[in-house]
């Protein structure tokens, strides 16, 4: 009888736990759509795992910088257990995602944990360049962010900002020196990008920029 007794109780508190974790998982993904630092916080301070995946496989951290969410954010970059280099299926980073939403100051308290500015492959100044965020691009490039990245099929940031960025993103990577000559996997050069796009600001800012890159006489 005891050990029937013993065996209920220890189910009864299985099943406790079980539907605590399943409420706490509901709970943090929730908040993390209402932008609730509040329940986060008390989540955490409960001992939830901050690095817990969606059902999707996404971080609580990458969903707040893509909702964005930007107080569960914060309060996430600062939690110690939080992994703030977890990678989605796609190999996108918490910081690539900052960069593409133009979130300055959390893509800074990614870098202060030791976010990699360099990752291989797509990195987030494409991101930022994408978006034409200068502020997180002159960010990234403080912090020795390689300005010829190349992504899996040799797209530099300078091309992102060519075909979708701002012209002011263009001019940016330019003055910083972005070399105009790098072609990706189908000979596209950043020029080719801008003309693709139609995007004659863009075109004249990097044909101005390939003309002074000439030797005298050669334009």
């Amino acid at each position: 009888m005891r050990k029937y007794l013993r065996f209920a109780a220890y189910l009864l508190a299985a099943a406790w736990f079980s539907s605590a974790n399943a409420g706490s998982y509901d709970d943090f993904f929730s908040a993390i759509k209402q932008d609730d630092a509040a329940t986060v916080s008390e989540l955490l301070q409960r001992g939830f795992d901050p690095n817990t995946p969606s059902p999707d496989g996404l971080s609580g951290l990458y969903l707040a910088l893509r909702e964005p969410a930007p107080k569960v954010a914060a309060v996430l970059v600062d939690w110690p257990k939080t992994n703030v280099e977890v990678r989605t299926a796609k190999d996108e980073s918490p910081l690539m995602m900052a960069a593409l939403k133009g979130q300055t100051a959390l893509a800074k308290r990614l870098i202060d944990r030791d976010a990699d500015v360099n990752k291989p492959g797509w990195a987030p100044l494409h991101y930022a360049a994408t978006g034409g965020h200068l502020e997180v691009m002159e960010l990234l490039l403080e912090h020795y962010a390689f300005i010829d990245a190349q992504s899996p099929n040799g797209t530099t940031p300078l091309m992102m900002a060519a075909m979708y960025g701002s012209t002011a993103a263009v001019k940016l990577l330019l003055d910083a020196g972005a070399d105009t000559a790098m072609k990706n996997q189908l000979g596209m050069t950043a020029l080719d990008f801008a003309l693709k796009a139609n995007r004659p600001d863009a075109v004249a800012l990097i044909q101005q920029a390939v003309q002074r890159s000439q030797p005298p006489g050669k334009w």
